[in-house]
């Protein structure tokens, strides 16, 4: 029969199978990571040049896209796009996967340390572990970034604790164990997620929060405030977790370029934390 008289159908079908046969290892697995974070942040920088690192080192076959700024919504917005695959990871603070995982929560506990001497001592021991935890939980992770002591930051002086009466305190979103604390301690907690802060300080829904200074600059909540107290409240730290069913379909070199790009990473941050230590 005379190729003009094949059916459409049939053309398109071949097609179809021609496609089907490209081999799955050509073809790249594409991740995409969301964050708060500022674009142009330090973290957000670090973290592109990263993806193109990998990018590179597996000749494309791992593409890692990333999305800052907080446009893909807070931690809990993020992890139900990741339930259906909208999203397949992000940068999380320890409150947002306590559903998940909560042994996360050890290292937040309200003045359980009392310097970032006893921080280091304790996380050499415990965040391998925890690591694991992560990962029995569904998520593959690459270190632990320290953010340093959150401190008390309002519109006037917080010398004693009868000073947060009647003062509305933030607790972020899912952190049930601040919530517990402050509702045991007689205060009035306000739960909303981080992306919302600025506007509560801004329109009054907020008189006070915890955060450590750094953060305060970044996410800009210090135009809004004008007191510090300088008590370390509750050690802070970040983390990526990515879906760890999506980063098995990796081959195991590829997975290795990813753990130990990104391993870099967070180890980077952690030694730039301890030079800022240092130096003050």
């Amino acid at each position: 029969m005379s190729n003009r008289f094949f059916h459409p159908l049939t053309i398109m079908l071949s097609a179809l199978l021609l496609a089907l046969a490209v081999p799955m290892e050509g073809r790249a697995e594409v991740f995409k990571l969301a964050t708060i974070a500022p674009e142009n942040s330090e973290w957000m920088r670090s973290m592109r040049a990263g993806a193109k690192e990998i990018k590179t080192r597996t000749d494309g076959r791992v593409d890692i896209k990333l999305f800052g700024g907080g446009i893909q919504g807070n931690d809990s917005k993020v992890l139900r796009k990741m339930r259906i695959g909208q999203l397949h990871g992000g940068a999380f603070t320890a409150g947002s996967m306590m559903s998940f995982y909560p042994d996360l929560s050890i290292y937040g506990l309200p003045l359980l340390f009392d310097s970032q001497d006893e921080v280091d001592y304790v996380r050499e021991r415990l965040d391998a572990e925890l690591k694991q935890g992560l990962e029995e939980a569904g998520f593959v992770s690459f270190g632990f970034a320290g953010g340093g002591f959150a401190v008390i930051l309002g519109n006037a002086p917080v010398r004693s604790l009868d000073a947060l009466n009647n003062k509305k305190v933030w607790v972020p979103e899912g952190d049930e164990i601040s919530y517990a604390g402050m509702e045991a301690l007689d205060l009035s907690p306000v739960t909303l997620p981080l992306t919302d802060v600025l506007t509560g300080l801004q329109t009054g829904l907020l008189d006070v929060v915890a955060t450590p200074p750094v953060g305060a600059l970044v996410l800009q909540w210090h135009t809004k405030v004008k007191y510090a107290t300088n008590v370390p409240l509750v050690y802070t730290m970040a983390f990526i977790a990515i879906d760890k069913k999506r980063f098995d379909r990796l081959s195991d070199a590829d997975q290795a370029v990813v753990d130990e790009v990104l391993t870099a990473i967070y180890k980077k941050i952690e030694v730039e934390k301890s030079t800022e230590k240092e130096i003050a």
